[in-house]
């Protein structure tokens, strides 16, 4: 497959030989694909940013992020209905899988790496696929991104299933890694998800449920870890973060499942079971140490009034429901 910098450099006079017009014909028509983004759109009236004090450059800056949660908005849903969709997938045993490539792949490996200690989750349960591997979270790995291939390989190395859900991120909407991955999964049975931030995109279209939510040029033109990074980190916030809640990963608002894997976090368990239930610092404790540092379990004991192997068997029952097993815990009272 020619790269894109080979595309750059061929030849693109009249002389170029008839014979491989592949270079510089993959090159016009990648820039005439990339002329009719909106993320990729030219803003004259931003010609001259590099001539202005700093201070105005941060506000200009700082007036384009202000426009991202509008858009968001917009789309609320649409990310509604996939965190509906992706929370039913996830329920009954499924895994969330993000796929993407440079700044759209490591928002979704961020937003994998940080579930376990917050909700709890086993790594593969949410796991985040960037196009070249790990190397690529800090060192741009070129042509990943265009093979749609190597999406299909990430994928069949973690075994898809129907009950999964794969969720391609892509700013332009059209980056070979991610609307592969959604392709593959999809034609698998699994559940996709397409987020980009173009309007019609081919990854939207090759998902189940497309996201599309469309931010605008850039301040910097094409630097899609700007305004559309940004749009992608609240929505990918919003897909994990809601489908645990749906889940039973949390009561009301607070992290009932987090994991205690640090003196902070330690500390955090023992506010949130305060919080839930109003005890003092004793209860507290006995709670936590006769539940093995289980914030669940340790608030149902207190608030249910039972011991804490029924609590595990509770919530076990109840799917890890919290307030379930709390109106089961109710029904057994004589």
């Amino acid at each position: 497959m020619t790269s894109r910098a080979e595309a750059a450099d061929a030849p693109t006079s009249a002389s170029t030989s008839t014979s491989d017009p592949s270079p510089s014909a993959g090159h016009r028509d990648l820039r005439a694909e990339l002329d009719g983004l909106t993320t990729e759109a030219f803003r004259p009236e931003h010609s001259d940013i590099d001539r202005l004090p700093t201070l105005d450059i941060a506000k200009l800056m700082n007036g384009e992020d202000a426009t991202v949660p509008a858009a968001v908005a917009a789309q609320l849903p649409d990310i509604a209905a996939a965190i509906d969709a992706i929370a039913e997938r996830m329920g009954r045993g499924g895994r969330l899988v993000y796929a993407g490539a440079g700044t759209a792949g490591r928002l979704g490996v961020l937003d994998a790496s940080e579930c376990p200690p917050t909700f709890d989750t086993d790594p593969g349960e949410v796991v985040g696929l960037i196009a070249g591997g790990p190397a690529a979270m800090t060192t741009s790995v070129e042509g990943a991104e265009d093979s749609a291939e190597l999406a299909v390989e990430d994928l069949l190395a973690l075994d898809l299933t129907a009950d999964d859900v794969v969720v391609g991120v892509s700013a332009s909407g059209r980056t070979p890694y991610a609307v592969g991955a959604v392709g593959h999964a999809r034609a698998l049975g699994a559940l996709t998800v397409g987020l980009s931030c173009n309007a019609g995109s081919p990854l939207a279209a090759a998902a189940d449920h497309g996201i599309e939510v469309v931010v605008g040029p850039e301040l910097l033109t094409g630097s899609t870890r700007l305004k559309a990074g940004t749009a992608q980190k609240l929505v990918l916030n919003m897909l994990s973060t809601i489908t645990m809640i749906r889940l039973g990963k949390t009561y009301g608002n607070l992290m009932v499942d987090v994991r205690a894997s640090n003196e902070k976090l330690r500390a955090r368990s023992r506010r949130i079971v305060a919080l839930a239930t109003g005890a003092g610092d004793e209860e507290i404790e006995a709670a936590l140490s006769a539940t093995d540092g289980e914030v669940k379990d340790a608030i149902l004991t207190i608030l249910a009034g039972v011991d804490a192997p029924t609590a595990t068997h509770l919530l076990k029952r109840t799917g890890g429901h919290l307030r379930a097993a709390l109106a089961a815990a109710a029904e057994r009272t004589p």
